[in-house]
Protein backbone atom coordinates (compact mmCIF):
# COMPACT_ATOMS: atom_id res chain seq x y z
CA UNK A 1 0.00 0.00 0.00
CA UNK A 2 1.51 3.29 -1.08
CA UNK A 3 1.55 6.17 1.29
CA UNK A 4 -0.47 9.21 0.25
CA UNK A 5 1.46 12.02 -1.34
CA UNK A 6 1.73 14.96 1.04
CA UNK A 7 -0.07 18.02 -0.22
CA UNK A 8 2.14 20.68 -1.65
CA UNK A 9 2.27 24.06 -0.01
CA UNK A 10 -0.06 26.61 -1.58
CA UNK A 11 1.53 29.27 -3.76
CA UNK A 12 0.53 32.88 -3.43
CA UNK A 13 0.75 35.79 -5.83
CA UNK A 14 3.57 38.25 -5.40
CA UNK A 15 3.04 41.19 -3.11
CA UNK A 16 3.36 44.35 -5.17
CA UNK A 17 4.73 47.64 -3.88
CA UNK A 18 4.32 50.73 -6.09
CA UNK A 19 4.12 54.48 -5.62
CA UNK A 20 0.56 55.66 -6.41
CA UNK A 21 1.81 59.25 -6.69
CA UNK A 22 4.49 58.14 -9.15
CA UNK A 23 1.95 56.31 -11.32
CA UNK A 24 -0.46 59.25 -11.42
CA UNK A 25 2.31 61.80 -11.98
CA UNK A 26 3.91 59.67 -14.69
CA UNK A 27 0.63 59.22 -16.56
CA UNK A 28 -0.12 62.95 -16.47
CA UNK A 29 3.42 63.83 -17.54
CA UNK A 30 3.23 61.37 -20.44
CA UNK A 31 -0.03 62.90 -21.61
CA UNK A 32 1.49 66.39 -21.46
CA UNK A 33 4.69 65.39 -23.28
CA UNK A 34 2.81 63.48 -26.00
CA UNK A 35 0.35 66.35 -26.46
CA UNK A 36 3.08 68.98 -26.88
CA UNK A 37 5.34 66.71 -28.93
CA UNK A 38 2.53 65.43 -31.11
CA UNK A 39 1.36 68.97 -31.83
CA UNK A 40 4.91 69.93 -32.87
CA UNK A 41 5.18 66.88 -35.14
CA UNK A 42 1.85 67.58 -36.86
CA UNK A 43 1.97 71.36 -37.13
CA UNK A 44 5.70 72.04 -37.04
CA UNK A 45 7.66 73.34 -40.01
CA UNK A 46 11.18 72.76 -41.34
CA UNK A 47 13.14 70.67 -38.82
CA UNK A 48 10.65 71.10 -35.99
CA UNK A 49 8.87 67.73 -36.52
CA UNK A 50 12.21 65.89 -36.50
CA UNK A 51 13.34 67.68 -33.37
CA UNK A 52 10.01 66.87 -31.72
CA UNK A 53 10.33 63.19 -32.67
CA UNK A 54 13.87 63.05 -31.29
CA UNK A 55 12.71 64.76 -28.11
CA UNK A 56 9.82 62.32 -27.67
CA UNK A 57 12.14 59.37 -28.27
CA UNK A 58 14.40 60.69 -25.51
CA UNK A 59 11.88 61.90 -22.95
CA UNK A 60 9.12 59.26 -23.09
CA UNK A 61 11.34 56.29 -22.09
CA UNK A 62 12.84 58.34 -19.23
CA UNK A 63 9.40 59.32 -17.92
CA UNK A 64 8.31 55.68 -18.05
CA UNK A 65 11.55 54.57 -16.37
CA UNK A 66 11.27 56.91 -13.38
CA UNK A 67 7.49 56.86 -12.81
CA UNK A 68 5.67 53.84 -14.25
CA UNK A 69 8.39 51.18 -14.31
CA UNK A 70 9.56 50.99 -10.65
CA UNK A 71 7.97 48.19 -8.63
CA UNK A 72 8.94 45.71 -5.92
CA UNK A 73 7.57 42.16 -6.22
CA UNK A 74 8.02 39.86 -3.24
CA UNK A 75 6.91 36.37 -2.28
CA UNK A 76 8.04 33.71 0.17
CA UNK A 77 11.09 32.78 -1.92
CA UNK A 78 12.54 35.94 -3.40
CA UNK A 79 12.32 39.67 -3.91
CA UNK A 80 12.42 41.34 -7.33
CA UNK A 81 13.31 45.03 -7.50
CA UNK A 82 12.50 46.78 -10.76
CA UNK A 83 14.25 50.14 -10.74
CA UNK A 84 14.41 52.67 -13.62
CA UNK A 85 17.28 50.98 -15.46
CA UNK A 86 17.79 47.61 -13.73
CA UNK A 87 15.83 44.63 -12.48
CA UNK A 88 17.40 42.83 -9.50
CA UNK A 89 16.18 39.43 -8.34
CA UNK A 90 17.44 38.15 -4.99
CA UNK A 91 16.60 35.16 -2.81
CA UNK A 92 15.70 36.14 0.72
CA UNK A 93 18.69 34.17 1.96
CA UNK A 94 20.96 36.81 0.33
CA UNK A 95 19.17 39.74 1.99
CA UNK A 96 20.79 41.13 5.13
CA UNK A 97 18.54 44.10 5.84
CA UNK A 98 15.72 46.25 4.46
CA UNK A 99 15.62 49.75 5.86
CA UNK A 100 13.98 53.13 5.28
CA UNK A 101 15.86 56.29 6.19
CA UNK A 102 15.65 59.15 3.73
CA UNK A 103 15.20 56.47 1.06
CA UNK A 104 14.27 52.79 1.11
CA UNK A 105 17.26 50.47 0.70
CA UNK A 106 18.05 46.78 0.63
CA UNK A 107 21.42 45.50 1.81
CA UNK A 108 22.74 42.09 0.79
CA UNK A 109 25.05 39.82 2.74
CA UNK A 110 27.77 40.72 0.20
CA UNK A 111 27.42 44.37 1.30
CA UNK A 112 25.72 45.45 -1.91
CA UNK A 113 23.09 48.15 -1.65
CA UNK A 114 20.04 48.58 -3.86
CA UNK A 115 17.48 51.37 -3.66
CA UNK A 116 13.79 50.56 -3.81
CA UNK A 117 12.57 53.31 -6.14
CA UNK A 118 8.93 52.22 -5.92
CA UNK A 119 8.85 52.72 -2.12
CA UNK A 120 9.63 56.42 -1.63
CA UNK A 121 9.97 57.81 1.87
CA UNK A 122 7.64 60.66 2.78
CA UNK A 123 8.97 62.58 5.77
CA UNK A 124 5.67 64.46 6.00
CA UNK A 125 3.72 61.21 6.20
CA UNK A 126 6.17 59.82 8.75
CA UNK A 127 5.83 62.91 10.97
CA UNK A 128 2.05 62.66 10.74
CA UNK A 129 2.16 59.01 11.81
CA UNK A 130 4.51 59.88 14.68
CA UNK A 131 2.14 62.60 15.94
CA UNK A 132 -0.77 60.15 15.81
CA UNK A 133 1.17 57.53 17.78
CA UNK A 134 2.22 60.18 20.30
CA UNK A 135 -1.41 61.19 20.87
CA UNK A 136 -2.37 57.54 21.30
CA UNK A 137 0.32 57.01 23.93
CA UNK A 138 -0.88 60.07 25.85
CA UNK A 139 -4.48 58.86 25.73
CA UNK A 140 -3.47 55.36 26.83
CA UNK A 141 -0.28 55.67 28.97
CA UNK A 142 -0.51 52.05 30.18
CA UNK A 143 -0.72 50.67 26.62
CA UNK A 144 -4.18 49.24 27.23
CA UNK A 145 -6.18 48.54 24.08
CA UNK A 146 -9.94 48.73 24.01
CA UNK A 147 -11.75 45.68 22.71
CA UNK A 148 -13.58 48.01 20.33
CA UNK A 149 -10.38 49.49 18.88
CA UNK A 150 -9.93 49.14 15.12
CA UNK A 151 -6.56 47.48 14.53
CA UNK A 152 -6.62 48.66 10.92
CA UNK A 153 -6.27 52.24 12.14
CA UNK A 154 -2.73 51.56 13.42
CA UNK A 155 -1.67 50.26 10.03
CA UNK A 156 -3.39 53.14 8.23
CA UNK A 157 -1.53 55.65 10.41
CA UNK A 158 1.87 54.10 9.65
CA UNK A 159 3.96 55.75 6.93
CA UNK A 160 3.61 53.78 3.71
CA UNK A 161 7.36 53.25 3.31
CA UNK A 162 7.72 52.04 6.91
CA UNK A 163 4.80 49.64 6.50
CA UNK A 164 6.30 48.25 3.27
CA UNK A 165 9.65 47.77 5.00
CA UNK A 166 7.95 45.97 7.88
CA UNK A 167 6.17 43.64 5.43
CA UNK A 168 9.40 42.88 3.56
CA UNK A 169 11.28 42.21 6.80
CA UNK A 170 8.56 39.77 7.86
CA UNK A 171 8.88 37.93 4.54
CA UNK A 172 12.66 37.78 4.93
CA UNK A 173 12.35 36.33 8.43
CA UNK A 174 9.87 33.67 7.32
CA UNK A 175 12.08 32.73 4.37
CA UNK A 176 14.59 31.21 6.78
CA UNK A 177 12.22 28.25 7.21
CA UNK A 178 11.48 27.94 3.49
CA UNK A 179 13.89 25.60 1.62
CA UNK A 180 12.64 26.90 -1.73
CA UNK A 181 14.14 30.31 -0.96
CA UNK A 182 17.63 28.87 -1.37
CA UNK A 183 16.87 27.73 -4.91
CA UNK A 184 16.42 31.24 -6.29
CA UNK A 185 19.47 32.62 -8.08
CA UNK A 186 20.57 36.22 -7.91
CA UNK A 187 20.27 38.09 -11.20
CA UNK A 188 20.72 41.67 -12.38
CA UNK A 189 19.30 42.66 -15.77
CA UNK A 190 19.68 46.05 -17.43
CA UNK A 191 16.55 47.55 -18.99
CA UNK A 192 17.84 47.90 -22.56
CA UNK A 193 14.27 48.47 -23.76
CA UNK A 194 14.43 51.77 -21.84
CA UNK A 195 18.10 52.66 -22.33
CA UNK A 196 18.33 52.03 -26.10
CA UNK A 197 15.53 54.35 -27.32
CA UNK A 198 16.51 57.09 -24.84
CA UNK A 199 20.14 57.02 -26.03
CA UNK A 200 19.09 56.87 -29.69
CA UNK A 201 16.78 59.84 -29.22
CA UNK A 202 19.46 61.84 -27.40
CA UNK A 203 22.03 61.15 -30.16
CA UNK A 204 19.53 62.11 -32.87
CA UNK A 205 18.64 65.29 -31.00
CA UNK A 206 22.32 66.28 -30.69
CA UNK A 207 22.93 65.59 -34.39
CA UNK A 208 19.93 67.66 -35.45
CA UNK A 209 20.99 70.57 -33.25
CA UNK A 210 24.60 70.32 -34.45
CA UNK A 211 23.79 70.50 -38.13
CA UNK A 212 21.75 73.63 -37.46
Amino acid sequence: MTSPTPPSEPTYADRTYRSPAGLVGGALLLLLVCWIGGDAVIRGEDRTPWLALAGLLTVVPLVVAFTLRPVVLANAERIRIRNPFRTITLPWTDVAEVRAGYSTELLTRDEEKFQLWSVPVSLRQRKKAARHQSRQSMDDPYRRTSVSADVRDTKARTAAADQAVADLRALAERAGDNPAAEGTLKSVRWAYEIIAPAVAGAVLLVVLLAIG
